[in-house]
């Protein structure tokens, strides 16, 4: 994982300092890029322990074009807690009670995840205040589509709305030359009902028609390089990896293109630890169910994976920005 590494020390060395949307601040540089063969093994951060089990948690959310955070919760993965929070302190004018990142705060978030745990899915509190708005998966698999979709119902869709992900799939299989496989996150129509703007705004797929090979290249327009770009590699090679197995083809090489790549303040010491660790070599991972479609993978849980071989060094924790 020495592209990454290469990225992260970059911008620690030469990032530009500036202000941020979270008043936390950060170093960082326009335009950079890293690409990871996947013939060399599965690009999994060996520098700092990286929980696979989330990262699939919410991958297959992702696929399954689910916005409400109950699913990953459900599944033990915390990662998009943050945000519905804060949304309903601010909704509820908490915030001056529950100062930002303070105990206090701390302490009512899980009382708020405590209680998402015990309700049903369609209860009114879970719909109203653990929904994140038309999301990633949202606009992968219902494009302009209405949100919310009444929970676990057939998807309709109108005028104008389309099931990207499917798309992409039937253009792999049916048209592999075409330039245009591109999935969008970013839809600026409706940009002002999600909670979070895509950071991994879009991606694109290109087949190898000489060897049957699939690549995949992720366009990022905000990274945050030591928390979550980690995830982000291991999230698309996964993609990459599920996506060449129902279409017949060999996973070849994931591109990331990070156009604001930065390090927040409160992480430059988490990043020069993990910067002075050696990296260990690319462990395995494959699914163990034999996937042939779309809905094969939405199928899927954790238990359906297998990481091999993989070393690490220790968990390096650091806040997240929100």
């Amino acid at each position: 994982m020495k592209q990454y590494l290469d990225l992260l020390k970059d911008i620690r060395d030469n990032g530009i300092w500036k202000d941020d949307r979270t008043g936390t601040g950060v170093r960082g540089l326009f335009g950079m890029q890293a690409k990871y063969d996947l013939a060399d093994g599965f690009p999994l951060v060996t520098t700092k322990k990286t929980f696979m089990r989330i990262i699939i948690v919410e991958l297959i959310w992702l696929i399954r074009w689910e916005t409400n955070i109950k699913y990953l919760v459900d599944r033990n993965c915390h990662i998009w807690d943050e945000w519905p929070f804060q949304n309903y302190l601010d909704s509820n004018n908490l915030s001056e009670k529950f100062p930002k990142y303070s105990d206090a705060w701390m302490e009512e978030k899980t009382k708020f995840i405590d209680k998402i745990t015990s309700l049903p899915a369609d209860d009114s509190f879970v719909q109203e205040w653990w929904d994140l708005g038309p999301v990633y998966g949202h606009q992968w698999r219902n494009f302009n589509g209405p949100h919310p979709n009444p929970p676990q119902s057939p998807l309709i869709r109108g005028e104008g709305q389309q099931d990207q992900l499917a798309y992409a799939i039937d253009q792999i299989k049916n048209n592999p030359s075409n330039r245009r496989i591109i999935v969008s996150a970013w839809n600026p129509a409706q940009i002002d009902q999600m909670l979070l703007p895509p950071c991994h705004a879009f991606f694109q797929f290109n087949v190898d028609t000489a060897n049957n090979v699939l690549n995949l290249q992720l366009y990022q327009r905000s990274a945050d390089m030591f928390l979550w770009v980690p995830f982000n590699i291991a999230s698309y090679s996964t993609l990459l990896m599920l996506v060449a197995q129902i279409t017949g083809l060999t996973p070849g090489t994931f591109t990331h293109t990070l156009w604001d790549a930065h390090i927040y303040n409160n992480h430059v010491d988490q990043v020069n630890e993990q910067l002075s660790r050696e990296p260990l070599p690319r462990p395995e991972f494959r699914v163990k169910k034999d996937i042939k479609t779309l809905e094969d993978i939405e199928a899927l849980e954790w238990e359906d994976f297998e990481l091999l071989n993989y070393q690490s060094h220790g968990v390096i924790k650091a806040p997240v920005a929100v």
